[in-house]
């Protein structure tokens, strides 16, 4: 069966961090990728570094970094939905699902990858996933594609136990390193003095380069 895979996530660079390495490694085996962006990042804290966008550029430049990255990872679809950054837990959960559910209809994943609601420690991170499970859970059981999430609060491991996915990305780190360099009006800052090129010596290049986690949702 044709692999197909959606990934859903609220602002541009969650890909490049949480995603990039199995996006890359599934577009080596020949899968579909489309992603859906929800906002913009429009009210992320980071101008650059030095600084070079304010409030008012911020989001044509956040864009411009994500069509960056939709190249770098080979996306097949990039979908920008726009919605209000740092607003998504206060929208009406019926008309969010219903905006994803209308993706996954057209899109027809096989495999969704969205954050973990309530340890993807952002409000919005939390209410994109828990958004996008209301949209599958919604769907006939039969009909459902797998869904895995990515959870990364410090006690996912006491409350969700540990991954089981584990996937080792380092074959593909290079790709995943121009994804993270591509959102630089973010990460130029937030990297400070990491070394990514180092993942054997830099725990935090390791964290990032080595292996990507996610939990298999379980519909009950």
């Amino acid at each position: 069966m044709e692999e197909r895979i959606l990934v859903v996530f609220p602002h541009p660079d969650d890909e490049a961090f949480g995603a990039a390495g199995t996006i890359a490694l599934a577009k080596q085996r020949g899968a579909s990728v489309t992603y859906a962006c929800i906002t913009l990042g429009e009210m992320g804290r980071n101008m650059g570094r030095p600084l070079f966008a304010n409030r008012e550029t911020l989001p044509k430049i956040r864009k411009h970094e994500l069509q960056e990255v939709s190249k770098v990872l080979q996306l097949d679809e990039l979908r920008m939905l726009g919605l209000r950054d740092k607003t998504l837990e206060f929208l009406d959960e019926d008309e969010f699902s219903g905006k994803i559910k209308a993706i996954i209809d057209e899109v027809k994943p096989t495999l969704i990858i969205t954050h973990y609601p309530g340890y993807a420690v952002h409000p919005d991170h939390n209410a994109t996933g828990a958004a996008t499970l209301r949209a599958v859970a919604s769907m006939k059981e039969e009909d459902r594609p797998v869904v895995w999430c990515h959870a990364f609060s410090r006690d996912r491991i006491e409350h969700i136990g540990h991954p089981d996915v584990r996937i080792d990305v380092s074959p593909v780190k290079e790709i995943k390193i121009e994804a993270i360099k591509a959102h630089r009006s973010q990460t130029e800052g937030m990297m400070g003095n990491m070394d990514l090129t180092k993942i054997e010596t830099d725990p935090q290049a390791a964290r990032l380069l080595k292996n990507e986690e996610f939990w298999t949702y379980k519909f009950s």
